[in-house]
């Protein structure tokens, strides 16, 4: 079982950067494919990016293409999502999630573990 812990939201303007982070806890972290999601008041929990469990191979949605970067430090337990250019429709906010069995999965359904969540306020 793993915990994950998210920080780094905050309110910026747009054109703003912020870096995500979330901790994990646990030995077994380089074994799961993780991955970002975000809400969005009365919306539903989208995929943002996800990476591989070597960290190799990540995969975006079209809408923060070349603006985030999802990364990870498998040595300190830790992913991270650096987002650039942010804008007013990024409002909303960020979960970090981690699954058990595959990697780069866009459903929500597929990962195992989430965290608490942290919340990112573009103003325009």
């Amino acid at each position: 079982q793993v915990q994950l812990i998210e920080s780094g939201g905050g309110l910026v303007k747009a054109g703003a950067s912020l870096r995500l982070s979330c901790t994990a806890s646990g030995p077994t972290f380089s074994r799961y494919g993780m991955a970002w999601f975000r809400q969005a008041p009365r919306k539903e929990r989208e995929f943002v990016a996800a990476i591989s469990r070597s960290g190799s191979n990540t995969y975006y949605v079209d809408s923060v293409k070349g603006r985030f970067t999802i990364s990870r430090d498998n040595a300190k337990n830790m992913v991270y999502l650096q987002m650039n250019s942010l804008k007013p429709e990024d409002t909303a906010v960020f979960y970090c999630a981690a699954d058990a069995r595959h990697e780069l999965m866009v459903l929500p359904v597929m990962y195992d573990y989430w965290g608490q969540g942290t919340e990112v306020t573009v103003s325009s």
